[in-house]
C-alpha cells in the first residue's frame, strides 16, 4: 500500500503543483501524491511550462481545496509556503506534518524570461528538497 502525501500551498497554483507533479513522476511507485490549497486558484501557466521542460506534464492538473482530502487517509502533509502553514497548521487524520517554505514564483515580475527563470529556480529547489527528503524513505 502506498503512503499518501499531500502538498499544500495557498492557491494550489505553482509550488504544490510542481511538488505533486515531480513526486508522482519520480516516486509514484511508493507514494500516492496529491496537492491542494487553502484557497482555490488556477494552475499557473508558467508552472506547467517549466515542468514540461523536464518532461513532466501537469497540464491536466486543477486547483483543489484541501477539504477534498480530509477523508482520503492522508498520512503526510507538506506545506510549501508560510501562509498555508499558518492557515493549516494541523491536517485531520495525518500522522506527519512537514513544513518547507519555498519562494512564491507567482509573485515574480519582469520579462517573460525573467519570470520563467524564477519558476525554474523554485522548481529546482523543490526537486532538490524532495529528493533529499523522500529518496531514502523505504515506505512502500
Amino acid at each position: 500500500m502506498k503512503k499518501k502525501i499531500l502538498f499544500i500551498c495557498t492557491h494550489n497554483s505553482a509550488r504544490s503543483q510542481i511538488a505533486e507533479g515531480y513526486m508522482k513522476a519520480k516516486y509514484g511507485d511508493r507514494y500516492e501524491v496529491y496537492s491542494g490549497g487553502t484557497e482555490l486558484g488556477q494552475v499557473h501557466p508558467m508552472a506547467i511550462a517549466v515542468m514540461s521542460e523536464i518532461g513532466i506534464d501537469v497540464s491536466g492538473h486543477r486547483s483543489k481545496l484541501i477539504d477534498e482530502f480530509y477523508r482520503k487517509g492522508i498520512e503526510t502533509v507538506v506545506t510549501v509556503c508560510d501562509s498555508a502553514q499558518k492557515a493549516c497548521p494541523f491536517f485531520p487524520g495525518s500522522k506527519e506534518e512537514i513544513h518547507q517554505s519555498f519562494p512564491d514564483p507567482s509573485a515574480f515580475t519582469g520579462t517573460d524570461e525573467e519570470v520563467r527563470a524564477g519558476f525554474r529556480q523554485v522548481r529546482d529547489e523543490i526537486i532538490r528538497w524532495i529528493d533529499a527528503t523522500f529518496a531514502e524513505d523505504k515506505t512502500p
